[in-house]
């Protein structure tokens, strides 16, 4: 016979699973791209929890789609070979013997391992980046100064987007994982920023929500006054707030105004180091993280 604490675990758990069907018959069917970044692509305890949550999403008909970038895999290899790394404005300025090496181990480590990882936990995976099936079109870019343009060498932003494949793999029933190398007009693979990338492919996708994972609760509005956490905000809001933000915080909070402003009904900037962030997010009534909105 089971105990009273027993049952009252039962209950809650009941609960739970009540209160979040009315997230499970909006989503039901949805596209939701996430951007799996931070401390939760290098700790595998939260690895395996967002393999977990994809798979997860899955089964209940919704349809993830996983966009990932791969900082410190990134740098730590270039050190390996001896490749110095540099970074302008958020950016990694990328050349000729780099982008190589970012390829390689943002397909072949990082896609590989976390489709590993999502088919374990029980759901189809492919792997695929900005290259396949002419997913990603990007155009090579500078950061603005104050005196003139600074080259940041072989990195670009998405110009085009061709989601023909995604669609096809969410067909058959597999979850998406895409790392952010793109060729330009002439062929020239070009380092994508994962988060903008993430955007533009939600807006491409009609995406229900974009969630980007961080390593903060979310967006502060006086950081570091940490009761300065934003949990709503307008993208006329965010505008305004945009120049006064950390450099790491900036293209992420830019790719969640730019896939708002394109028709994205919300985006949202997650606490990746939480496990199960995601499904916080989704399922429970008081969400996680900031969340911003249309106008």
């Amino acid at each position: 016979m089971k105990t009273s604490e027993e049952n009252q675990f039962a209950s809650v758990k009941a609960q739970t699973l009540i209160e979040s069907l009315p997230w499970l018959q909006n989503f039901h069917g949805k596209v939701v791209v996430v951007k799996f970044g931070g401390n939760a692509m290098v700790d595998q305890g939260l690895q395996r929890a967002f393999a977990q949550d994809m798979a997860y999403l899955r089964w209940v008909g919704i349809k993830p789609v996983v966009v990932h970038g791969g900082g410190p895999q990134i740098s730590a290899r270039l050190n390996e070979l001896g490749i110095e790394s540099e970074f302008l404005g958020g950016f990694r300025v990328t050349t000729a013997e780099s982008i190589e090496v970012i390829r390689d181990v943002l397909r072949n480590d990082i896609s590989s391992k976390l489709a590993e990882m999502i088919v374990d936990s029980g759901a189809d995976a492919q792997v695929m980046s900005g290259e396949d099936g002419n997913l990603f079109r990007a155009t090579k870019t500078t950061l603005d100064s104050e005196n003139h343009p600074v080259d940041l060498g072989l990195v670009g932003e998405v110009t085009m987007v061709n989601p023909r494949i995604i669609f096809d793999s969410l067909e058959q029933g597999k979850v998406p994982v895409i790392s952010t190398v793109a060729p330009d007009a002439s062929g020239q693979l070009l380092n994508v920023n994962a988060d903008l990338a993430a955007s533009a492919l939600a807006v491409a996708l009609g995406a229900e929500k974009l969630m980007v994972l961080t390593d903060v609760p979310g967006l502060y509005s006086d950081w570091p006054n940490t009761d300065s956490l934003v949990s709503e905000i307008t993208t006329n809001e965010l505008e305004q707030l945009l120049p006064t933000l950390e450099s790491g915080m900036i293209p992420k909070m830019q790719a969640c105004l730019a896939a708002v402003r394109g028709g994205v009904p919300r985006a949202h900037v997650i606490d990746g180091r939480v496990p199960h962030s995601i499904l916080l997010e989704i399922f429970t009534k008081s969400g996680f993280g900031s969340m911003v909105l249309p106008e």
